[in-house]
C-alpha cells in the first residue's frame, strides 16, 4: 500500500494554553509517569482572530523505547511555567512565536443529544513537534495549513445563505489515515466553485470511492451573524447577532486521484478490512463510554442516597 500523508503545519504567535502536568494512575500502562496533555492555541494571523488548537494527549519526559529526553514535553512545560509566554496572560508584545508540524487527528465520542447514541467525530490537530522561533512566515497563508491523503466517498453542495452571510460551499467526506493507517472519518470543505465542479465530476460514492490527495487551510474565527426577528402581530421587526465559532478544514487545491485497487496505491481488500477494523475501533468507543458513565452513575447514586428527598420550607 502507498506511505499515506497527512500533515499539518502550524505558525504564528501562543495564544493561550489549557496544558496540564499529571501522573499516570495505577490503572495505567506505566503508573505513576509524568505527562503533559491538554491544548495550545496558536494566533496564525497578524490581526490574532484565526486561532488555531494543537492538542497533545500524552507527552512523558523521555521517549519509552530509547529513554532519551523529549524535547516536546520540555517545550510544554515551558510553556506551563510561563517560561514561554502567551498573548492572554503577558499580552501580545511578550508572547513566543511557535511552529509545529502536527498531524490530523479525531476526537470521537458518543452524543445522546438527539435521543439515540450518535457518534461525533471532531477533527484537530494533534500532537507534533514545538519549536519556538524568531521569525514566522511572512504569508499568512502558509501558517495553517494541511495536506493529507484521503478517501472520498460523499460530496454534497450546500447552497448559500445570504440573510444568514453564507457562502455556497461543498462538503467533502470521507477517511484519512493516521501513522498506523487507521481510517479517521472527516469533513473537509470547498468554496471555489471550479474546485466544486472539479469534486462532484469525481463522483465519489461508498461503492465508488475516491483515493486522492488534497490540501488547504485551516479557519478558527469566531462569526457574528446578523438574525432578523419578524413580528407576528405589529410593530417594526428586529435583529439581534449572532456569534458562533467557525471551525474548518477548506481544501484550496487537490492533485489527480490516485489509480483504484492496485498494490502501489491501495486494493479493494486492504480497504475493506481498514473498514471491518473501523466498526471495531467503534465499538471499543462505544464500550469505554458506556463503562466511563456507568462508573459515574455508581459514584453519583450513594450521595443522593444521603440526601434522601427533601421538601422546601417556605
Amino acid at each position: 500500500m502507498l506511505k499515506t500523508k497527512n500533515a499539518t503545519h502550524i505558525e504564528g504567535v501562543l495564544y493561550q494554553h489549557a496544558l496540564q502536568l499529571k501522573v499516570s494512575g495505577d490503572k495505567s500502562k506505566n503508573p505513576g509517569t509524568q505527562f503533559i496533555n491538554g491544548t495550545i492555541d496558536i494566533a496564525t494571523d497578524d490581526a490574532m482572530t484565526n486561532i488555531v488548537s494543537v492538542h497533545f494527549s500524552y507527552v512523558t519526559p523521555t521517549y519509552a523505547k530509547s529513554g532519551q529526553a523529549n524535547a516536546t514535553f520540555n517545550a510544554l512545560q515551558n510553556i506551563i511555567n510561563g517560561v514561554t509566554m502567551n498573548v492572554m496572560e503577558h499580552g501580545a508584545d511578550k508572547a513566543a512565536k511557535l511552529r509545529i508540524d502536527s498531524q490530523l487527528g479525531v476526537n470521537e465520542f458518543y452524543s445522546n443529544r438527539n435521543g439515540s447514541d450518535e457518534l461525533v467525530s471532531v477533527k484537530r490537530n494533534e500532537g507534533g513537534f514545538v519549536h519556538v522561533v524568531q521569525v514566522i512566515a511572512a504569508s499568512e497563508g502558509m501558517r495553517d495549513t494541511f495536506m493529507v491523503d484521503m478517501i472520498i466517498n460523499k460530496t454534497r453542495r450546500l447552497e448559500a445563505d445570504p440573510d444568514n452571510n453564507r457562502e455556497e460551499k461543498m462538503i467533502v467526506s470521507g477517511y484519512v489515515f493516521d501513522f498506523r493507517n487507521a481510517l479517521l472519518p472527516v469533513d473537509f470543505v470547498v468554496y471555489n466553485p471550479e474546485g466544486m465542479d472539479r469534486f462532484e465530476a469525481l463522483e465519489a460514492t461508498e461503492k465508488n470511492p475516491v483515493f486522492i490527495n488534497v490540501n488547504g487551510h485551516q479557519v478558527s474565527k469566531v462569526v457574528t451573524t446578523i438574525q432578523k426577528q419578524e413580528n407576528s402581530g405589529w410593530g417594526e421587526s428586529f435583529a439581534q447577532e449572532v456569534t458562533s465559532t467557525q471551525r474548518e478544514f477548506v481544501i484550496t487545491g487537490m492533485k489527480d486521484p490516485y489509480e483504484w485497487d492496485t498494490d502501489t496505491t491501495i486494493t479493494a481488500v486492504e480497504y475493506k478490512e481498514m473498514l471491518q477494523n473501523r466498526e471495531v475501533t467503534k465499538a471499543e468507543i462505544k464500550q469505554r463510554q458506556d463503562e466511563y458513565n456507568a462508573s459515574r452513575a455508581q459514584t453519583q447514586a450513594p450521595a443522593a442516597a444521603v440526601g434522601g428527598v427533601k421538601g422546601f420550607n417556605f
